[in-house]
């Protein structure tokens, strides 16, 4: 059943916007079968449905790879990622690199800044949560003594900044950022520690 779903979620990648009938062919399964791998692979998140109109009569469905369904599949962004920034390192100054991460981290914070009105410290360590979450972090956060730990658990950098650490630099940014308040990082992953962990006091 496994492999009747990656031959779709395949499919998929060949040709965005398929419908069952495109997919029944493709996979060589009849379409009741298909629909239902297509409502497991919904449920999960590895593929959305879009109404689309297609001459008289009801709009068909046709599906599509999300973003998480994309991630099944072997990417090359990672060296064009490392490509960029080694080119970035040799030919700008290493102030205006650390600026540019930097700057990538405020105009995030920037663009979450009304949600953290009137919230209070404990309520935008949530938000923080939630944000890098989304960015694709494991992040966990405690209160010990009169310090917040901010504990990033797993981060989706980490092959990246093996070989350009600075990168660690805007998690720092924005969570500085986000509370209003200085992070200061006492461990982090790359030092062999076994999370990036920030302290911020109130």
């Amino acid at each position: 059943m496994a492999k009747t779903r990656d031959k779709i979620l395949q499919a998929l990648l060949r040709k965005p916007g398929s419908t069952i009938n495109d997919l029944a062919e493709a996979v060589g399964i009849n379409p009741i079968s298909v629909r239902h791998h297509l409502n497991n692979l919904q449920a999960t998140g590895l593929i959305i449905a879009e109404e689309e109109r297609h001459g008289v009569g009801r709009p068909r469905l046709v599906y599509t790879l999300t973003d998480k369904g994309s991630e099944k599949f072997p990417t090359r962004y990672l060296r064009l990622t490392s490509r960029l920034l080694n080119q970035l390192k040799e030919t700008l100054p290493k102030p205006m690199v650390k600026d540019l991460f930097s700057q990538v981290a405020l105009n995030l914070a920037e663009e979450h800044e009304s949600e953290l009105v009137n919230l209070n410290i404990e309520e935008r360590l949530d938000a923080i949560q939630k944000l890098l979450g989304e960015e694709g972090f494991t992040v966990e956060w405690e209160k010990l003594d009169e310090q917040y730990h901010i504990h990033e658990v797993s981060c989706p950098y980490h092959k990246v900044g093996q070989n350009h650490p600075e990168i660690c630099s805007m998690d720092q940014t924005l969570i500085s950022e986000m509370l209003a308040l200085p992070a200061e990082q006492v461990q982090c992953i790359l030092s062999g520690d076994e999370r990036c962990t920030y302290v911020v006091k109130p």
